[in-house]
C-alpha cells in the first residue's frame, strides 16, 4: 500500500493546464499503453510549487531542463518523448547511456524561449523554478497560454512549497507523480521499487564523521546546508554535515566557519566548469584552509554535479560515498 505520495490526485476534472488544450470540456479520449509501464488515467491533477497542474493525457513532446529531469524521463523509458534537454549537469550515467544516445541537446545553459517554441513542445519539465522565466523558456502560464504545460522538479519549489526538510519520499514521490503525469505509472512503481530497495541495503559510516559538502566558490564557498539534497545524502552515508544547522539547501559561507569545523571529509562537487580537482587546488592554496586535516591527508570524497540535487541518483551517490569513506578509512 502507497503512503509516501498524498500529492498526486487524479481527478474527473475537465480543466486543462495548457499543453493538450483546445479549452474544449469534452471528455479526453482514454489513455494508450506507453513505452516503460502502462497507460495510466486522465485526467490528472496535482498541485506542483504553488502552481495546480491538470492534463487531460499524457505529454508527447517534452522539453527537459536539468539533468534530473532528464535522466528521470529516460529512466521511465520515455526516450523517444524528448524533443529537445538543455543545461545537463554532465554526462549520462553508463546505464542510461544508451537510452539518451540521441538526446538533442539544445543549449548547455537554460534555453530561451525561442529555441524551445521551436520544438513544438506540448511539455517543459524544468528542474528549477528559476528556469521558467522571461529570461529563459518562459513564465509558467505564458507558457501555458500557449498551449504548453509545465512543472518544476517538487524538491526545487521555493517558498512555502520547499521541502523542509528534503527527503528520500519527497524524490520517490515525484518519480510517482512524474509517472502519472506522462502515462507510465507501471514503470514509475518499479524505478521507486528498485530505489527503495538500494536504500535499504545502505550501511550507513559508523562513527562520527563530520563533512563539509564542498559545492563551488573560491573566496566564499558555496556549500550543502540542512534540508537540501546534501544534507540528505550525507544523511544517508552517515556523514555529520558541518552545516546542518542552516536552514537552506545550499548556502555561502565563511572560510573561517570551515576552519572552526575542520571536517573528517569534504564532499567535493565535480562539474566540468568546476571541477573537484579544482576544489582540490583551490583548498591546498588557500591560506585558511591548507592546513585542515582532510586537505593535509587528502580525505575527499567526489560526487558528479548531476547526482548532488535532487533526482534517481542521489542513492547511488550515498552509496558511493559510503565506499570512498571505507577506503580512505583503510588507508
Amino acid at each position: 500500500m502507497k503512503i509516501r505520495y498524498p500529492a498526486i490526485a487524479a481527478t474527473a476534472a475537465v480543466l486543462l493546464l495548457a499543453g493538450c488544450a483546445s479549452g474544449s470540456t469534452a471528455a479526453a479520449p482514454a489513455p494508450t499503453a506507453s513505452a516503460g509501464g502502462g497507460a495510466g488515467a486522465f485526467p490528472v491533477s496535482f498541485e506542483n510549487c504553488d502552481t495546480s497542474v491538470t492534463l487531460q493525457a499524457a505529454p508527447e513532446r517534452i522539453v527537459t531542463i536539468k539533468s534530473n529531469t532528464t535522466e528521470l524521463l529516460l529512466a521511465l523509458g520515455l526516450g523517444e518523448r524528448i524533443v529537445g534537454s538543455a543545461f545537463l549537469d554532465g554526462p549520462l550515467p553508463a546505464s542510461l547511456a544508451d537510452a539518451g544516445a540521441d538526446l538533442n541537446v539544445i543549449s548547455d545553459f537554460v534555453p530561451g524561449q525561442e529555441a524551445v517554441l521551436a520544438l513544438t513542445p506540448d511539455f517543459v519539465y524544468g528542474g528549477w523554478e528559476s528556469n521558467f522565466s522571461a529570461e529563459g523558456v518562459g513564465e509558467r502560464s505564458v507558457l501555458a497560454g500557449l498551449g504548453i504545460g509545465s512543472y518544476v522538479s517538487p524538491a526545487a519549489c521555493k517558498g512555502d512549497a520547499m521541502p523542509d526538510p528534503l527527503t528520500f519520499d519527497t524524490v520517490f514521490a515525484e518519480i510517482d507523480e512524474a509517472g502519472a503525469l506522462f502515462g507510465v505509472p507501471d514503470a514509475a512503481d518499479a524505478l521507486v521499487a528498485e530505489q527503495e530497495a538500494e536504500l535499504a541495503a545502505l550501511e550507513p559510516a559508523t562513527g562520527d564523521t563530520t563533512a563539509l559538502w564542498y559545492s563551488s566558490g573560491t573566496d566564499t564557498p558555496y556549500v550543502g546546508a540542512g534540508i537540501g539534497a546534501p544534507q540528505m545524502i550525507m544523511d544517508a552515508a552517515g556523514l555529520t554535515n558541518i552545516f546542518a544547522d542552516v536552514q537552506d539547501t545550499w548556502t555561502s559561507a565563511g572560510w573561517e566557519s570551515v576552519v572552526e569545523a575542520n571536517p573528517s571529509v569534504i564532499v567535493l562537487v565535480d562539474a566540468t566548469w568546476n571541477t573537484a580537482d579544482s576544489k582540490i587546488a583551490n583548498l591546498k592554496a588557500n591560506a585558511a584552509t591548507a592546513g585542515l586535516d582532510a586537505v593535509l591527508n587528502d580525505r575527499y570524497i567526489v560526487v558528479p554535479f548531476a547526482a548532488s540535487e535532487a533526482g534517481i541518483r542521489n542513492v547511488e551517490a550515498a552509496a558511493s560515498i559510503i565506499d570512498q569513506l571505507a577506503a580512505l578509512e583503510a588507508e
